[in-house]
């Protein structure tokens, strides 16, 4: 997603040369300044972030040739309806005010060639329908506001490509977000979600998934299907639970018996135990642990492992040791130094389960 919006901002801006664009940044400025009104049929770029301006005045509208509005970081509470009138707009930042639904002018919908607009860092609760009638919109950031909930209507946004909802408290996520076939990131990190809708299946141009921080305690099985490069899914009860609560059934004490026969190397033949006790003896599994060497039969520990997988990726791998005591520090068994045959054997082990 981050090289998306990279390659997003270098593309604009080398569609208008800097004696179009008027950079007002950091200057405390109240209001647009005169000198600025003077060049307004020129300008397709205006940065008025990090200032003071508390409302945009309405001469905003007489700069009927911009392409990029960037008004972040100043304490707007609403935009004037005069911002309807800069039909050649594509991209609008307006992020880290003060505005909500209700700030948006009703006409904010007729700006129908604007295809970024970042309103994340406000106090949205809900989906603006204003939004929902910019049908060349590709990207929408709502990140960091208050949405409870995300209206059906956002099905409408057909060539949508990024949509970030990050750091909100949205517990559902409607059925429709599967008609948004061109997505190619979707963020819904930081808020309370339970369960996603199966209709994410259909996002087949889908790249980017991240769900980190949520109440997520299942999958849709679909999501298997989907051609994700990222998905991201740390602290979720799902997650947790399959790291943390992994269940140990104690060993019986035939277990317990048959590991002292095969780790003191106790020697044994059918001559002298019955055919099943030979049969059981001879089904041990040595612990995948390189420094232990121990062994389990059927009652063992499922411990998960994160690994790095070629310098990219962090995997889980699913390794089964004799004891949840069993550590590389402190392994449950000891052995000599002439060991080193079975250690090599259960290094070679995890070797293939990583590497197929």
């Amino acid at each position: 997603m981050a090289e998306y919006m990279s390659s997003q901002s270098s593309s604009s801006d080398s569609e208008f040369h800097n004696e179009n664009t008027e950079v007002l940044s950091y200057e405390h400025l109240e209001t647009i300044p005169d000198s600025a009104i003077l060049r307004s049929g020129e300008l397709v770029s205006l940065q008025l972030n990090n200032n003071d301006i508390l409302q945009l005045p309405s001469s905003i509208g007489c700069f009927s040739r911009l392409v990029t509005l960037d008004i972040s970081n100043n304490s707007m509470k609403k935009l004037c309806t005069e911002l309807c009138q800069l039909r050649n707009l594509r991209t609008f930042v307006a992020k880290n005010n003060q505005l909500s639904s209700s700030a948006l002018p009703k006409d904010f919908g007729l700006l129908q060639n604007l295809e970024v607009v970042n309103l994340s860092g406000n106090h949205f609760t809900d989906l603006a329908p204003q939004i929902t009638e910019l049908y060349r919109l590709k990207c929408l950031y709502l990140g960091s506001n208050r949405l409870v909930e995300l209206s059906s209507a956002v099905k409408h946004l057909l060539r949508l490509e990024v949509l970030y909802l990050g750091g909100n408290q949205l517990t559902e996520i409607p059925a429709e977000v599967g008609h948004l076939h061109s997505l190619v990131g979707l963020n819904l990190s930081d808020n309370r979600l339970q369960s996603l809708p199966p209709t994410l299946i259909s996002l087949r141009r889908l790249q980017s998934l991240n769900l980190h921080n949520n109440l997520l305690q299942t999958l849709p099985p679909q999501i298997v299907s989907l051609n994700l490069v990222e998905l991201s899914l740390r602290k979720n009860p799902l997650v947790n639970r399959f790291v943390q609560d992994l269940v140990y059934n104690p060993p019986s004490l035939l277990e317990l018996s048959g590991r002292v026969v095969k780790v003191e190397k106790i020697r044994y033949c059918r001559d002298d135990l019955p055919l099943n006790l030979v049969r059981y003896l001879d089904s041990a599994q040595r612990c995948v642990n390189p420094k232990c060497k121990g062994v389990y039969f059927t009652s063992r520990v499922e411990h998960v492992k994160f690994v790095d997988f070629c310098g990219k990726y962090r995997l889980p791998l699913l390794q089964y040791l004799c004891s949840p005591t069993c550590t590389t520090t402190e392994p449950s068994f000891c052995g000599s130094d002439s060991d080193t045959e079975d250690e090599d054997s259960a290094r070679e082990r995890m070797r293939r389960v990583l590497l197929g």
